[in-house]
């Protein structure tokens, strides 16, 4: 092979762009900056700008990390929605207190409407004794009774609701049951009482039989004086009767008082009616039913024959 040519129309190329490289080459160093050629080696390649998705938010705060879910500044704050306002419960005014249950019957009361209140207690088995139309505390205790068993207020006072209570859970009372002869069995009369009126009373069965020619009237539970103050026994008769008696000895009412053996007599007690058989009298003998004694008061008479025995 011969010897390269270098004349002729390609080497004028070939020069043309030797010189045009020159002329680039001096107009760079003039201007102060220096250019590389793209991908040449030792040197980095272009950074493409972060795409779009990758921009920091506009709103982010310095040095914060951006989140999609950060709110816009330019955006008016967040309202609660329709249904969120509903359905926040509405204030109301308390209601006003109901009122209170009118009271009906309380301790110290006496009347038939008590006697049926005792025996209805008696039916549901809070009113463990006949029924005496007295309201003492004996009464006032089985009421309490009743009322905590119930979940009502335990005052010990009948109320409406509570009357009302005791109506739904019993019958009317029989005759029987408001008068029964008495809470205890009635003793064998001893052989003093078979003839005449008499008040044939057994300290035994703590009875009263109001007797006539051998015939039970009617009958009775009594109380009798203690054991520093017995009551007499023995044959005696009625010489005095007051209806509004008052002791002078121990400034207590005696009413009904049938005098049969110096201060001692037949009466009605209200301390008998409330507490029962846990007290005793100071010698007189104690009716505890006002009703019983008011109707035998009506029927003895002054010389009537009093029995006293065991």
């Amino acid at each position: 092979m011969g010897p390269m040519r270098t004349g002729g129309r390609g080497g004028g190329r070939r020069a043309a762009a030797v010189a045009a490289v020159g002329a680039l080459a001096l107009t760079a160093l003039t201007a102060g900056c220096r250019v590389e050629p793209a991908g040449a080696a030792g040197t980095p390649a272009p950074v493409e700008p972060p795409a779009a998705s990758a921009r920091p938010a506009d709103d982010a705060k310095p040095g914060g990390t951006p989140t999609s879910a950060s709110p816009s500044p330019s955006a008016p704050p967040p309202t609660a929605s329709p249904s969120a306002s509903s359905a926040a419960p509405s204030r109301t005014p308390d209601a006003p207190a109901a009122p209170e249950p009118e009271t009906l019957m309380r301790t110290g009361d006496s009347s038939d409407r008590v006697r049926e209140l005792q025996a209805r207690l008696r039916q549901v088995g809070h009113f463990d004794r006949s029924p005496t139309g007295y309201y003492g505390t004996a009464t006032e205790a089985s009421v309490r009774s009743f009322q905590g068993k119930r979940g009502l207020a335990r005052t010990g006072r009948t109320d409406t609701v509570t009357w009302e209570r005791l109506l739904g859970m019993t019958r009317e009372p029989t005759p029987g049951e408001l008068r029964p002869p008495t809470e205890r069995e009635v003793a064998k009369p001893d052989p003093r009482c078979m003839k005449g009126r008499v008040l044939c009373i057994s300290k035994n069965s703590r009875t009263l039989a109001w007797m006539i020619d051998g015939r039970v009237v009617s009958t009775m539970d009594v109380r009798f004086g203690s054991e520093y103050t017995p009551t007499r026994e023995g044959t005696f008769s009625v010489y005095w009767k007051s209806r509004h008696h008052v002791s002078t000895l121990y400034d207590s009412p005696m009413p009904y008082a049938m005098f049969f053996s110096g201060g001692q007599a037949v009466h009605y007690s209200s301390d008998f009616a409330a507490r029962g058989y846990s007290g005793a009298s100071h010698g007189c003998v104690n009716v505890r039913d006002e009703a019983k004694i008011a109707s035998l008061y009506a029927q003895v008479k002054d010389g009537d024959k009093v029995v006293v025995y065991r």
